[in-house]
């Protein structure tokens, strides 16, 4: 398996110039000489996207385990940063990936060249109040402050569906809370300072956030009755992929389906792998713990039902333009193959991790983590230590 990381830190105006360098200056093979020993080996050479990130496991864990390998692919992955997928996307610098799907609807309605395979998994967005705030629900935080990631993050996607939901106005004739954008790293410190009355954000920084400080959710879609069963991420192919190689496309796919199950039943050895092999940074024990808070039961029909969820809900709040068609929306954006199961069969993925999983990686080296980045793409997952000033 080839795993060339390679840089993608660059504004959106030089992006192409910045790929042109950072794709023949990476210290291995570039991107041609990738694909030309793919073809050689008789692969399918594949560019995947890498961000570091706790709930793309199942990607790592797909190459650690073999299981792009078995569908005769190979892969390189791409590093990018999440502010610049979309981007990245357009540029044609990569084939398949994951992502967040609130996040990505926007993008999607603009152009966005990508197709949605499959779910992989539930909850990883949580907003955040003190534990002694007296904003005890959603609907009491009408006239607050939230601070935000950014005003398109998939946690402010969440939060204004709740918003909705709960009768307060989130759209930009009837904006009834303020969302107030800082750095991710600095969300916790702007609540503990009052700066803010809550704070939205994805893991792994959520939950880190909630341990330290001592927060209560007011939302977590891994618990809550009306996120707990839907996909808050999954994997997508280019539409230029999907149209010109399906077969690579659905084996894609299948690889992702198993891997996620693996994690699923694997979630402690998941988090060590993806550590000691440098996939994501922090400590094995706290990424289990937050692996164990998602299910990661892949589904294709379950995927598709959150894409389409998404794009009512978007279109009810103004997200996206007036009078969308979420059926269409989501038929447009998605992508059934007929080779490729709606899951996995439980323990038909169970098998031990191969030995190279065992070992320590000589030739990969992930840049570190992007610290724009959230839940599918930035941010390590390291144990919260005890802060004696965090409000209790």
């Amino acid at each position: 398996m080839k795993k060339n990381g390679i840089l993608f830190r660059v504004a959106s105006g030089l992006l192409s110039a910045a790929l042109t360098l950072s794709l023949t200056a990476c210290g291995g093979s570039s991107s041609n000489s990738d694909a030309s020993a793919a073809a050689d080996s008789g692969a399918t050479h594949l560019r995947l996207i890498y961000s570091p990130s706790l709930c793309a496991a199942p990607m790592y864990i797909a190459i650690e385990n073999g299981y792009f390998e078995d569908e005769g692919l190979d892969i390189e992955q791409v590093t990018v940063d999440a502010a610049h997928v979309s981007e990245a996307i357009g540029a044609d610098q990569v084939d398949v990936g994951m992502g967040l799907i609130g996040k990505m609807l926007q993008p999607l309605e603009n152009g966005l060249p990508i197709k949605f395979t499959t779910g992989i998994h539930t909850g990883c967005t949580k907003l955040l109040v003190p534990g002694g705030s007296n904003i005890k629900s959603i609907a009491d935080l009408k006239g607050k402050k939230i601070g935000v990631p950014g005003l398109a993050d998939a946690a402010t996607v969440v939060s204004k569906r709740s918003l909705s939901a709960a009768g307060i106005g989130v759209t930009d004739q009837n904006m009834e809370v303020e969302f107030s954008v800082y750095s991710r790293n600095d969300l916790a410190q702007a609540l503990q300072n009052g700066a803010v009355d809550a704070i939205a954000l994805g893991d792994p920084a959520a939950s880190i956030a909630k341990e330290q400080y001592g927060l209560t959710a007011l939302i977590d879609t891994a618990t809550d009755p009306e996120y707990k069963d839907e996909y808050c991420c999954a994997a997508f192919v280019t539409s230029k992929l999907a149209e010109e190689n399906p077969k690579a496309a659905a084996a894609f796919t299948r690889a992702v389906q198993k891997a996620s199950q693996w994690v699923q039943e694997n979630p402690d050895e998941t988090a060590k792998i993806i550590t000691e092999k440098e996939y994501v940074s922090g400590d094995v024990d706290f990424c289990a713990q937050i692996l164990k808070t998602y299910n990661y039961k892949p589904s294709v029909q379950g995927g598709y039902d959150a894409l389409k969820q998404n794009a009512e809900e978007l279109t009810q709040i103004g997200v996206l333009k007036e009078g969308t068609d979420a059926t269409k929306f989501a038929d447009n954006a998605y992508i059934f193959f007929d080779d490729v199961p709606d899951a996995p069969e439980s323990g038909a993925s169970t098998d031990t991790a191969t030995e190279s999983a065992k070992v320590a990686s000589a030739s990969f080296q992930p840049a570190a983590a992007a610290e724009e980045g959230d839940c599918c793409g930035g941010g390590a997952a390291t144990k919260p230590a005890q802060d004696t000033n965090a409000k209790a």
